[in-house]
This record gives C-alpha cells, sequence and structure tokens, in this order.
C-alpha cells in the first residue's frame, strides 16, 4: 500500500472540485489502480459521482456538505479544540511543524488543520503525517462517521485515510466521542481569539 498516493488522492478529493481537481478524476483513479488497489475501492463512489454529475452541482454539494455543516468540518482542531483559546496555540504548532519539515503552505488561503492540507503534509512527510494523522484520529473518524449517516460520497474517502492508520476504526459516532473526549482539554489559555496566527495563511479564499 503506498501510503504517499492515498494521501494526496485523498487530500485532492476533499479539495474544493474546481476544474483543475474534476479534471484529475481519471488520474487519481489510475494512481490508485496502481499503487493502492485495495484503497482504490473507497474512492470508487465519488470518482463515478463525479463522472456522472454536472460540475456546478457537485461544488453545490460541497459547499452544502463541508462549508455550511459543523457536522462534516474539514477542520481537524474544530472537533478537539472548537473555539477555545487553545486551537490558536495548536495551529501555530502546526504551521512550525510544516516549516520544518521543508513544506511551503503560503498562499493556500487555509488554516494548517485543513484536511486536504494536513494529507498534502502527510504526503510530503509520510511518517510525521501519519503521526499527526493519528493525534487527530478522532477528528477523522468523527468526519467519516458524519458523512456515512449523510450517505456522502465523499466518506469513502476519509475511511481510505483512517484506513492507513494502526489500530481499528470506532463503530459509531460514541465511540469516536470517546476516542476524542481522551484528546486536548476543551478549555485552557493560549492565543487570543484575534492573534494573526489564528487567521487563514494568507487573504484569499480557496474558490
Amino acid at each position: 500500500m503506498n501510503v504517499r498516493v492515498i494521501y494526496q488522492a485523498a487530500s485532492l478529493c476533499l479539495s474544493y472540485p474546481d476544474d483543475e481537481v474534476l479534471g484529475s478524476s481519471s488520474l487519481i483513479g489510475q494512481a490508485l489502480s496502481e499503487a493502492a488497489p485495495r484503497a482504490a475501492a473507497s474512492f470508487v463512489p465519488l470518482l463515478e459521482w463525479w463522472a456522472r454529475t454536472p460540475a456546478a452541482e457537485v461544488q453545490t454539494v460541497y459547499v452544502d456538505t463541508f462549508d455550511m455543516s459543523r457536522r462534516h468540518a474539514l477542520y481537524l482542531t474544530y472537533w478537539t479544540d472548537g473555539d477555545t483559546r487553545r486551537r490558536g496555540a495548536v495551529l501555530a504548532d502546526l504551521k512550525r511543524r510544516y516549516r520544518e519539515a521543508g513544506l511551503a503552505i503560503e498562499g493556500t488561503g487555509e488554516l494548517p488543520d485543513f484536511l486536504p492540507l494536513v494529507l498534502e503534509f502527510a504526503r510530503h512527510a509520510p511518517g510525521d503525517g501519519a503521526t499527526l494523522l493519528q493525534e487527530y484520529r478522532a477528528s477523522l473518524e468523527l468526519i467519516r462517521l458524519a458523512l456515512a449517516e449523510r450517505s456522502s460520497p465523499y466518506a469513502g474517502v476519509v475511511g481510505a485515510v483512517c484506513d492507513t492508520l494502526p489500530g481499528r476504526s470506532p463503530a459509531d459516532r460514541q465511540q469516536a466521542m470517546a476516542m476524542a473526549a481522551a484528546g486536548p482539554p476543551r478549555e485552557s489559555v493560549g492565543l487570543d481569539a484575534h492573534d494573526p496566527r489564528l487567521l487563514p495563511l494568507e487573504p484569499v479564499g480557496r474558490r
């Protein structure tokens, strides 16, 4: 199993589906079939849905799923730290880890805990990336379960990422919430809510 290919494919699939992303569908499917055939099946529902659905509809569903619903938020620290002051320190630490690994993240317009960006880090530095994903395993599992409850084609993509990590996935939301509860505390002192390190890396949107 080539985890680099899985992480790169998942990063693309969970990014906003602009023309470039949608145009990479065939390449994503081919790369997975060759390098990670067991994981490839998890991407099929999404790739097939992309192929038969107008781009405008795919984009609308993406926004509705990930931007309009907190139940599917792709910001990993949201699930462990919410809007607490501690989250600012955590985000600053993520940026530091990226820099130390040599990953340039300026210009993305996203916070460093945005899952596609975390997956790009995991592709760039598989060892450190897998460690980071495991740290936020509860977040990943809660996203996966919420997407599965919605019968979203994106659920399999997040599931494929979870399958690269050690240990079994929780069977239900209750187990995943218990996993999350064992993570970082909900309240702690940290950065001020208006600290610039809480802002997107660059003042541009992803669309």
